[in-house]
């Protein structure tokens, strides 16, 4: 009977746990479903991706024509697949075009009804339909020249469309050319091979904190007047009460003692030393991890083999921002030369750094330089009241023997 109630009062004790686990397991799927929606929301979007691309989109313009007007950079601007395909079309139409031309002519001329007739003399020999006439057009304009088609000088109008198709078919080929070599040489994948680290780090560098991040170029051809600016992107309310989405800032890099223009040999971090004049003046530890805003970091020089100027990009996020925070070195010397570990470009380790405000970091410093100061009376100060003391001396002695000289003198 025992047994019989022990499993009896076994079966709703197990009951209860499994319902209690399956409660709390849907309690947590949903504090993790969330967790996820609140990150998604709290998740800013980026104006410039990691990779460099500007994560912006225009819409509603209206003015299309303005494309039209510079087709050439359209044409350059184009994927790889549209503009080959525009390369394409642009010859076909071409010899369609004119090959249609050479078939109506040879038409209207009743070449085609002497084609057995040895005394005629037709516009273009051995053109006998619009095949052979669509392939006079591509010979003529490519400038093959296969001896078997060729024009006679008994055909004005043919001499006219030679002419013609001649001069169209030299500005094609040159649009054409130009628009796929400088889309080949453009130095887009250039900017590929120029990285930047996956984090910016803020530590103290002599004494002042500064935001640090690190660039690099991964080619043995080197950048030429290679140079380096930030910008911080930041939603902005004025005093008026004009709110400015996304308001530029310039950061400070070096621009004014040249530390801007880089000699990108080996990997160089970047400093921006945060004072009075910086964004993050009064930004402290706590503060940077509850604000919002986006880093945008520009690099640009000129390309050693080919001389054109290649730009690249990248953006870091609050989140990739750490406080506190150092890069690895990346540089060693070995036998002759200098060698770069690319492994250890991106890694950081943390360094002791005070969690308050630049702002507050200087105050602190120089209340403490005040304080010592006050308290510790200069050699100068010593040596006056040195001086004001040898004087009294020599007053009381003075005094003295003057007082004496003269009882001296009563006495007598």
């Amino acid at each position: 009977m025992a047994k019989d109630n022990r499993a009896f009062t076994s079966v709703p004790g197990s009951t209860v746990t499994n319902t209690k686990s399956s409660y709390f397991q849907r309690k947590s799927k949903l504090c993790d479903k969330a967790e996820k929606a609140d990150r998604k929301l709290r998740r800013r979007q980026r104006y410039v991706e990691k990779d460099g691309r500007c994560n912006v989109q225009h819409g509603n313009v209206r003015e299309t024509y303005r494309y039209l007007t510079d087709i050439f950079t359209t044409l350059v601007d184009l994927k790889w697949r549209v503009s080959l395909l525009v390369f394409i079309l642009a010859y076909a139409i071409t010899w369609l075009f004119f090959g249609v031309i050479w078939w109506f002519i040879a038409y209207c001329r009743g070449d085609l009804d002497h084609l057995e007739d040895r005394t005629w003399t037709p516009c273009v020999n051995n053109l006998n339909g619009f095949v052979s006439a669509f392939l006079f057009s591509i010979e003529t304009e490519t400038t093959i020249g296969y001896g078997h088609r060729v024009i006679t000088d008994k055909c004005p109008e043919g001499i006219v469309l030679l002419l013609l198709q001649a001069i169209l078919g030299s500005m094609v080929n040159a649009f054409m050319v130009g628009c796929m070599f400088v889309k080949i040489s453009q130095p887009n994948k250039r900017a590929e091979t120029l990285v930047f680290s996956s984090h910016s780090v803020i530590s103290l560098r002599d004494d002042r904190l500064c935001l640090m991040f690190r660039v690099g170029d991964l080619r043995n051809s080197h950048i030429v007047e290679a140079s380096i600016r930030a910008k911080l992107i930041k939603s902005k309310q004025t005093q008026e009460g004009e709110f400015i989405p996304l308001n530029q800032t310039d950061i400070n890099v070096g621009f004014e003692t040249g530390d801007d223009r880089l000699f990108l040999v080996s990997p160089l971090i970047i400093s921006h030393e945060i004072n009075e004049h910086s964004p993050f003046w009064e930004v402290s530890k706590q503060q940077l991890q509850k604000d919002e805003f986006e880093i945008v970091v520009i690099l640009e020089g000129m390309v050693e083999a080919t001389g054109m100027t290649c730009q690249a990009r990248s953006s870091y996020l609050v989140d990739e921002v750490l406080w506190g925070h150092r890069f690895m070195s990346v540089l060693s010397l070995e036998d002759g030369f200098y060698e770069v570990d690319y492994n250890t470009f991106h890694q950081t380790f943390e360094v002791p750094t005070p969690s308050c405000s630049a702002r507050e970091l200087a105050e602190a410093a120089a209340r403490m330089d005040a304080h010592l100061y006050w308290s510790i009376p200069s050699q100068l100060d010593e040596k006056v009241e040195e001086g004001t003391e040898k004087e009294e001396m020599s007053k009381e002695i003075n005094g003295t023997l003057t007082s004496s000289e003269s009882e001296k003198v009563q006495v007598e």
